[in-house]
């Protein structure tokens, strides 16, 4: 029956029989209809034909027909929905009905739109289908003239965003989403009804599984084409930043609780990720106007970026044309970061209003982590990123091409260090995590190691040192790389040659290929003509030496090595084998042997690295033993009789009219000494274990003995010979000349090397004397010797420039035990030997100036010369020693008990000692900065004295405290004697040791509230006129302010005690006499001006990071609350701050500005902090500007105040001390030159200098403030404010000639004929008045 009637429809339609067909289709009940083609639907037979044949019969201008019409699809978009046809058949269909709908009156359009809406609120929507029909519906309704709509009339357009705007307000099925978000890319849509849209699928995001992410993604980004785009970016973006930190806290979660809270999995979210970051790379490549949006989003967001964000950043920027716009913008964002970062820490008024966010560092770090899974798109660019940071950051070279030496464990502590640091991190994660990029990152690492040898290339070296201890195994692979940087050493910086070489060392013990490769390129450097390339060859060789162990050495070898790969484990086994080793060893050391007759440089090298080599290598004593004895006996006088006993003559060598040094005897001396003690100590600790029956031994013993009596029975000699020696003997008396001239400079030369080995004697006397008095004697023989002639030398160098004393040849190991000794070994048998030494001033001095040179050294270079400086470990555990022994004698032997026998003008040992303790603390923070609760314990005074209270287990802070106390009582001991017993020096040292202490303690505890209690009760009750010691004090003082609370009130009295000590600019003026610190008098106030000026400087900066902040929240709050307009009660808390910080400063300045102050530094800085205080509340009224337009929100009273301050209080003032700066310089300039009859040149140069100076600071200072004026007039119009009554007209620009004042300054002109005029031509008028009228 229904296939009848199907056919019966198709056939009349196929005949042309319109007519009838009408009337056939109006004899059948909807039912039947919708029956018939339900079946043919199903069937998938003829259904086309079928829809077409209805569709000819049912004429859209008869009523029947457009019902009918209607009919056919309201009942076919359900059918397609339904999920029961073939796809090609719903296809079919959708498609037919689409040509048709054009043709439907606007109430039946509206019905379909209705239909779909209500289809979609439900969730019927499912497979989305018919979604496809939606547009042309849309489409069609728009361009329809009126439809009824309740009671009125709509337009067609106005229908369709009613409709539209009902469907994104309803809920939407999760599933029917994406359906959605491409259905609307054909419906033509209005901007603010396309932003609705896209608010509405953004929230669902949040409602699909996240695998249906991406393609939503890809559908919004099609969708984005009409606008929105920035909308589009941000919103997937802030999704993607949602998930990354529910997903961390689940994790964190997970760990706490021990149990898996994993809504979201990470590496399905990590491949989600990915996936959408390359949907946005490819809508953006083809899009250049979606690239600009996220640019310019991505500049908006004021540095907000999240993991995911940096990712898709990294991606976009592998496209050419955004590449470089995008890495800037990281470089700037990251030292931002930094900088933000670093002005927080250092200053609770910050931490206090802003919350710490999360560092942009770690975020990058998480980037880093997130690309394992499959990001390769965003590697390629940390790459890039991390080259780029560690290049723009890098360490720079220093003056004359010297680089500041940082050692390696210095930490990062400015933020261009943290930002280099960071790129490092990036490469070596990115190294160990993915594969494709390690060729590259190492190529690159090793290409800058060659090429940069301008600049230092410390951080490329620490990076591939961590590459290589992280991956040695994967290095192995590209191993030809490595070695082809081997070819260029001798061309290199030395610094970079060694820093290389230490860091891939542990390659060379695992292949056999690359260590000979080398080896071949530092033969040819041996014989390079540069001197530099004949160092590095050293360097080289001594460090094979020392890694290679032929085995059989006292250290455990390494030949157990355990290693992977098979191919390196034979390669280990048969290097092992210690004859090959040994032989390896003698020939390189035969190579350096040659060195020996090469410049003292190269020499020098070798003498620095044989202890080392020795310790490390033992087995290579006796031949390393033979070299130094041949080399020592070349310079030794073996005649008995003869003095003085060492060659003097031939350690220099001479070329032309220049002489030089060629053999450094006292750095071989020293070497010898170091090897010979530790060889005979070897043997010691070994002789208990040989049983002595093995002939083979007992022969040893003697070919070894040979040399160790031989060298024993020289050092013996020198030593008997150098104590008779006078300085005549080596032509060094006191007329001796050390001038520049060719005598001088060999005199110079004899005299350093002759103190070189006085010193080596020294070291080797204390060491072999075993606390014998006789053998003490000595010593101190040996040391006036040394004394003599260090004294003639400071002497001859003090006419000249003051030169350094050369660098000791004692070790730190020695001065460690040397100061143990002298200070606090308390034996009953040593010590009757030790009081001989005790009881030499000198001697004591010396000791401990040299561990000051020592820990000097350290600090500045991260290791000390001799045996052992390069050894992290011992130096720490050496520098632990004498910080308890310089702490002791400071704190048992004040310098007050010292200096009261003697009236000498030197140095006390306490001060010394007291010095050393400073540079120790320095030092540790710098070095050692996990270490410094380590070096605090090594002090540990009351252990002796065996009270409980010391700090024993506590932690830094408290550890810290107990010993800022002992300092500060030492301080109170100063401080409480008369103003004649107070020693400046001692005061000063102390006061820097407290305030490196400081640096330990925890703002937060108590023990850093006590602190600052301190320091504020000293400053208030001392009045030394010492300023040395004031400005130490004050800084102090500053430093711990910050870290508590802004200083500004802490300003303000200050400015008051400078002005009730120097008087007012008006003489007639008495100033209210206030003391609030003792310590600000007259001799002391000008300096504390300028400190206090730099601390104002400090708070500037502050003020105006803060208005910047706010500046940059207002562009988006603005888009997105235009309704939270501020009521006016209620003031933002960090425009609150703001304001009250500048309250206070005008406050302060308001004081300073009366204030009577010498011309020169103290009136220009005044004036430079001035000009700047008007700019930052110029900065602030703008704010004000663009928040009163933006929002209609009124003027908060406080800024009102603010601005009355400024102009009622302080702009009066400037002008008046603009007039007395003026008068005061010129005034000034008069009298210096009545003073004295300079040269005309040096005068005139002077004088303009002065002009120049004084010329910048007053015409800046009133263009501030005239700007300022200029910008408030704009604020009182849009804030219906009128904040110009308070401002006041200026008067000191204003044109005046005073007949009397003219005629006095010509006067002056006429009886001083000097130069000077020339720097007063328009100025000379205004202040004469000013002097007239005091």
């Amino acid at each position: 029956m229904r296939a009848d009637i199907m056919e019966k429809i198709v056939s009349l339609s196929d005949g042309e029989r319109i007519p009838e067909l009408q009337q056939y289709l109006s004899s059948l009940t909807d039912d039947q209809l919708t029956t018939v083609v339900t079946n043919s639907a199903l069937k998938g037979k003829d259904i086309g034909a079928m829809v077409k044949s209805i569709f000819k019969g049912s004429p859209p201008s008869a009523p029947e027909g457009a019902s009918r019409r209607l009919l056919l699809y309201q009942h076919c978009i359900p059918l397609c929905e339904s999920g029961d046809l073939q796809t090609e058949v719903a296809s079919d269909i959708i498609g037919l009905l689409m040509l048709e709908t054009h043709n439907l009156p606007g109430p039946s359009l509206a019905q379909l739109a209705s239909l779909f809406v209500d289809a979609i609120k439900l969730g019927k929507m499912g497979s989305g289908k018919s979604l496809e029909l939606f547009p042309t519906v849309l489409t069609a309704l728009a361009a329809t003239e009126a439809l009824s709509y309740g009671k009125g009339e709509l337009s067609g357009e106005e229908y369709k965003k009613q409709l539209i705007n009902s469907l994104c307000s309803s809920r939407w099925d999760p599933q029917c989403v994406i359906h959605l978000t491409t259905m609307f890319r054909d419906v033509p849509l209005a901007p603010e009804e396309l932003q609705f849209l896209v608010e509405k699928v953004l929230r669902m995001f949040l409602k699909l599984d996240l695998q249906e992410i991406p393609p939503l993604v890809y559908q919004l980004l099609l969708l984005a084409a009409k606008g929105c785009k920035k909308q589009v970016l941000e919103g997937i973006i802030s999704y993607f930043k949602e998930q990354d930190l529910r997903q961390k806290e689940e994790q964190k979660d997970g760990e706490t609780m021990d149990v898996e809270v994993q809504s979201i999995p990470q590496d399905q979210l990590r491949h989600v990720e990915g996936t959408a970051i390359l949907h946005i790379v490819f809508a953006v490549r083809l899009d250049q106007e979606l690239g600009r949006e996220f640019l310019k989003s991505v500049k908006g967001s004021q540095g907000e970026l999240c993991p995911f964000s940096i990712a898709l950043l990294l991606s976009v920027a592998r496209i050419q044309r955004y590449e470089e716009q995008l890495f800037d913008f990281l470089k700037g964002t990251i030292t931002k970061g930094f900088k933000d970062e670093h002005l927080q820490q250092g200053s609770k008024f910050l931490q206090d209003l802003l919350p710490q966010r999360c560092s942009l560092a770690q975020m990058i770090l998480d980037t880093v982590k997130n690309s394992v899974f499959g990001w390769d798109h965003v590697t390629q660019g940390l790459v890039q990123l991390g080259f780029i940071l560690m290049d723009a950051f890098g360490p720079k070279a220093g003056p004359f091409g010297k680089t500041a030496t940082e050692g390696a464990n210095a930490t990062a502590k400015t933020p261009t260090q943290q930002a280099c640091r960071l790129g490092g991190h990036i490469l070596l994660e990115g190294f160990k995590m993915h594969e494709p990029i390690r060729g590259e990152i190492l190529e690159q690492v090793l290409n800058r190691l060659v090429t940069k040898t301008a600049s230092p290339v410390t951080h490329f070296i620490d990076l591939l040192s961590d590459i290589v201890v992280s991956a040695p195994m994967i290095l192995l692979e590209s191993s030809s790389k490595v070695t082809e940087t081997f070819d260029h050493l001798s061309y290199l910086p030395l610094a970079t040659v060694q820093g290389l070489l230490k860091a891939v060392q542990p390659l060379l013990k695992v292949s056999m290929s690359m260590k000979d490769a080398l080896i071949l390129v530092l033969r040819k450097a041996m014989f390079s003509s540069q001197l530099d390339g004949r160092k590095s060859a050293v360097t080289g060789f001594l460090l094979l030496l020392k890694n290679f162990r032929v085995l059989g050495s006292m250290a455990s070898s390494q030949a157990s090595q355990a290693i992977s790969s098979s191919q390196v484990q034979v390669d280990v086994h048969s290097r092992y084998n210690s004859a090959a080793n040994e032989a390896f060893c003698l020939e390189i050391l035969s190579s350096l042997r040659r060195c020996l007759g090469q410049q003292a440089d190269v020499r020098l090298m070798l003498y620095e690295g044989f202890h080392d080599v020795l310790r490390r290598n033992s087995q290579l004593a006796s031949s390393i033993m033979q070299t130094l004895l041949s080399q020592v006996r070349r310079y030794y006088e073996p005649e008995q009789d003869l003095l003085p006993p060492v060659k003097l003559e031939l350690c220099i060598g001479a070329h032309g009219d220049q002489v030089f040094l060629q053999e450094p005897l006292a750095h071989l001396l020293s070497c010898t000494v170091h090897c010979l003690l530790w060889y005979q100590g070897m043997r010691r600790s070994a002789r208990p274990n040989a049983g002595g029956s093995d002939n083979d031994d007992d022969d040893d013993d003697e070919e070894e003995g040979g040399f160790q009596d031989e060298l024993q029975s020289i050092l013996e000699s020198i030593t008997r010979r150098m104590i008779k020696c006078e300085l005549e003997d080596f032509e060094l008396d006191k007329s001796a000349e050390f001038s520049l001239s060719s005598v001088g400079v060999k005199n110079s030369i004899y005299a350093v090397l002759v103190m070189g080995v006085y010193e080596v004697l020294i070291e080797y006397n204390f060491t072999k004397a075993n606390y014998s008095k006789s053998f003490f004697e000595e010593l101190l023989e040996l040391f006036s010797r040394y004394n003599k002639l260090s004294e003639i030398l400071k002497e001859k160098s003090g006419k000249g420039k003051s030169s350094k004393s050369p660098r000791s040849l004692l070790s730190m190991g020695f001065v460690s035990t040397l100061l143990t000794a002298l200070f606090r070994d308390s034996a009953q048998s040593r010590e009757e030997a030790l009081l001989v030494l005790r009881s030499s001033g000198d001697f004591l001095r010396y000791a401990v100036s040299v561990a000051l040179q020592k820990i000097t050294q350290l600090e500045e270079t991260g290791h000390t010369d001799g045996p052992d400086g390069q050894n992290t470990d011992k130096t720490f555990h050496h520098l632990c020693d004498i910080t308890s022994v310089l702490m002791w004698r400071y704190t048992n032997i004040p310098c007050a008990v010292e200096d009261a026998g003697k009236k000498e003008k030197r140095c006390s040992v306490s001060l010394l000692c007291l010095e050393g303790l400073l540079r120790i603390f320095s030092t540790g923070q710098q070095r050692y900065p996990a270490r410094v609760a380590q070096l605090l314990s090594a002090i540990d005074l009351s252990v002796e004295e065996g009270s409980d209270h010391g700090p024993g287990n506590a932690s830094v802070t408290e550890k810290t405290a107990f010993y800022i106390r002992q300092f500060q009582r030492a301080l109170f001991t100063q401080l409480s004697g008369g103003e004649e017993d107070f020693n400046s020096k001692e005061a000063q040292i102390l006061v820097n040791i407290l305030s490196v202490l400081s640096r330990q303690l925890e703002p937060s505890s108590q023990q850093f509230v006590q602190m600052i209690t301190w320091t504020v009760k000293i400053c208030k009750e001392t009045s030394f006129e010492d300023i040395a010691f004031s400005k130490g004090l004050l800084s102090l003082l500053f430093s711990l302010h910050m870290l508590y609370k802004s200083p500004v009130s802490l300003l303000w009295e200050l400015c008051q005690d400078i002005h009730s000590q120097l008087g007012d600019i008006d003489q007639d003026l008495e100033v209210e006499k206030q003391s609030h610190f003792a310590i600000v008098n007259m001799k002391t106030a000008s300096p504390t001006t300028l400190l206090v000026l730099s601390q104002v400087g400090k708070v500037l900066d502050e003020v105006d990071w803060l208005i910047t902040k706010k500046k940059g929240q207002l562009v988006p709050d603005r888009l997105s609350s235009g309704d939270a307009t501020q009521a006016a009660g209620q003031q933002d808390p960090v425009e609150k701050a703001l304001t009250l910080q500048l309250g206070t400063l005008l406050t302060a300045l308001n004081e300073l500005v009366q204030t009577a102050l010498p011309s020169g530094v103290c009136t220009n800085t005044l004036l430079g902090e001035l000009s700047r205080t008007y700019t930052i509340l110029t900065t602030l009224v703008k704010y004000y500007i663009q928040l009163c337009s933006g929002q209609q929100g009124l003027l908060p009273a406080r800024v009102e105040k603010l601005v009355k301050l400024s102009g009622s209080h302080l702009t009066p003032q400037c002008y008046s001390f603009i007039t007395y700066v003026q008068s005061g310089e010129l005034a000034g300039g008069g009298a210096d030159d009545k003073k004295k009859k300079k040269k005309e040149g040096e005068a005139t140069a002077t004088a303009s200098a002065k002009l120049l100076r004084e010329t910048k600071a007053i015409p800046n200072l009133i263009y501030s403030i005239e700007q300022y004026e200029k910008y408030l007039i704009t604020l009182s119009k849009k804030s219906k404010v009128n904040l110009m009554q308070y401002m006041k007209l200026s008067t000191s620009r204003d044109f005046r000639i005073n007949a009397a004042t003219l005629e006095a300054a010509l006067q002056e002109h006429d009886n001083s004929q000097q130069t000077i005029a020339s720097q007063e031509p328009e100025q000379s008028q205004e202040p004469k008045k000013k002097r007239k009228k005091q």
